[in-house]
């Protein structure tokens, strides 16, 4: 099984209170069905800033209210955040703040994922999918990742455990 040395591929998501926004990540320079050349993801960083890039944006409006972000990178178009047993979930992530009465803030993190998959992520698609949803914040967010990949010849194990893994 040939595979290229890895390589990074980058994309954002803007997204504003309360609407989901998806942005599409163009592969046909590494997936050709034909040509038998899947893309394998190693690994998904995040990262999650306000718009001016400045910090991050999980500050809630104000004693008393919270607020959250949370992305998802798929296979297929989407217009709302999937759960991830919908087999075109690749990976998601999700950030929550809350500010107390007290004025003090709490912060969680919770399917936070910094992933990294002992084999990979076959991506076997020409294009996929960053979408990003969020609430109560201050300000409009921008959710940033970073995938390692490589690009290999689909053997048939590898097609195999493609058709497994996908719809």
């Amino acid at each position: 099984m040939a595979k290229s040395d890895s390589f990074f591929i980058r994309a954002s998501v803007n997204t504003s209170n309360g609407a989901f926004s998806q942005t599409d990540i163009d592969l046909g320079a590494y997936v050709d069905a034909l040509g038998k050349s899947v893309l394998r993801i190693h690994n998904v960083q995040v990262q999650y800033r306000s718009a001016s890039g400045a910090a991050t944006p999980i500050k809630s409006n104000g004693a008393g209210n919270s607020a959250e972000a949370c992305w998802q990178l798929t296979t297929q178009s989407s217009n709302a955040i999937r759960y991830a047993d919908d087999r075109s979930v690749i990976s998601s992530g999700m950030c929550e703040a809350a500010e107390q009465t007290t004025g003090q803030a709490t912060f969680e993190a919770s399917d936070i994922n910094l992933q990294e998959w002992t084999n990979g992520y076959l991506i076997g698609v020409e294009s996929i999918h960053l979408g990003g949803q969020q609430s109560g914040l201050v300000d409009d967010s921008y959710i940033s990742i970073v995938m390692e990949c490589t690009v290999e010849t689909l053997s048939q194990a590898a097609a195999m455990a493609l058709s497994l893994s996908q719809q």
